[in-house]
């Protein structure tokens, strides 16, 4: 046994009697009792998102422009010129009240202007960005050429010129509107919130649909009940694709679900769902009711932009509590459990022609 000067300092070690002592039985109350976790020190696992009301709006309104830019394509095919010509315009106004609530939760312009110095492909919000630029600018063009075509002579190269670029910027419209309306749901999932992040399937989808839904509503209130047929019935698709959506994520996402039931989200998300039924079943049977239509519309966009706020606020109220993350955390952990893995192993397999 090694000797130091140290020796000195240690208590001295006490000598046993020599006598073997009997186990004393084990009873029920040796068990400790299993833990129930809440957080640490009373704060929040997960930092909540640090963007404010005005994303929400962004939601909204980026995917109503983008529905509006489906249908002015529609239209385009179909020759409505009316109805693309309102489906543009309004297109573009919701694209501008959108990009000012974004630029105004940037802080400064420059900002969004610094995102497009590079493309990042495994970032949502690189990605989201070029998708917002390509949309606004065939956007934006669109509604130029509406806006000159009326003043150029019928039988002008000028006039052809216009007519060739406007089936060009409707098709640039058409390509970018959906990856617009969804790429929201790709960011919102690809976050810590533990509600985004468990509705990673199904929230794309409902993204898709509440806009388009929302577009539908703002052109049945803008537009005559002649030029809006393929509208309606658009519409109704819409409201049925996005309450599945919502029902299937819902229904997915069980307890972890709970804030969309609770608290402004859930009295949202309670409205968003009444609303979108109303206008999805009005604009079905409206016909050429005006004032029907214009109600249906209504409920279609009010519907649409309750549907992101709650998901907005049931997200923030997910990472406050530490139970939603807690709760997926051990549900994987028992998965992994049950599948004999071990709790650090990330899932898979190694490939078989593995060096390792």
């Amino acid at each position: 046994m090694t000797v130091t000067d140290l020796d000195s300092l240690r208590p001295p070690v006490p000598q046993r009697d020599g006598k073997r002592r009997r186990r004393k039985a084990v009873g029920p109350d040796w068990v400790v009792p299993e833990v129930e976790f809440t957080s640490y020190y009373g704060q929040n696992i997960v930092k909540p998102a640090p963007w404010e009301e005005e994303i929400a709006i962004y939601l909204f309104f980026g995917g109503m422009a983008a529905g509006s830019g489906l249908i002015g394509a529609g239209a385009d095919i179909t020759h409505r010129h009316s109805l693309r010509r309102v489906a543009r315009i309004a297109g573009l106004g919701s694209l501008g009240i959108g990009a000012t609530a974004l630029v105004i939760d940037l802080g400064r312009p420059e900002r969004f202007l610094n995102m497009m110095r590079t493309a990042k492909l495994t970032s949502p919000m690189s990605v989201g960005s070029w998708i917002l630029t390509g949309f606004s600018v065939f956007t934006g063009g669109a509604a130029a050429l509406e806006i000159i075509q009326p003043w150029l002579p019928r039988e002008s190269w000028w006039r052809e010129l216009v007519d060739v670029s406007s089936i060009f910027a409707s098709a640039g419209a058409a390509f970018f509107a959906p990856p617009l309306a969804a790429y929201t749901a790709v960011l919102f999932s690809d976050t810590a919130t533990p509600l985004w992040h468990q509705a990673y399937r199904e929230m794309p989808f409902l993204f898709v649909a509440s806009g388009q839904g929302a577009g539908c509503g703002l052109n049945l209130l803008l537009n005559r009940p002649c030029e809006t047929a393929p509208v309606r019935r658009l519409a109704a698709v819409a409201a049925a694709c996005d309450l599945a959506a919502d029902h299937m994520m819902e229904r997915r996402l069980g307890e972890e679900g709970q804030p969309l039931h609770e608290g402004r989200a859930g009295t949202l998300h309670k409205a968003a769902k009444i609303l979108t039924s109303i206008g999805g079943v009005g604009a079905l049977f409206a016909g050429r009711n005006r004032a029907v239509a214009a109600v249906s519309g209504a409920a279609l966009i009010a519907g649409s932009a309750c549907t992101r706020f709650a998901i907005y606020y049931a997200g923030l109220a997910s990472a406050k509590d530490p139970v939603y993350t807690v709760r997926p955390q051990r549900r994987r952990f028992m998965d992994k459990l049950a599948q004999g893995r071990s709790v650090t192993e990330p899932g898979g397999q190694w490939p078989e022609d593995s060096i390792f």
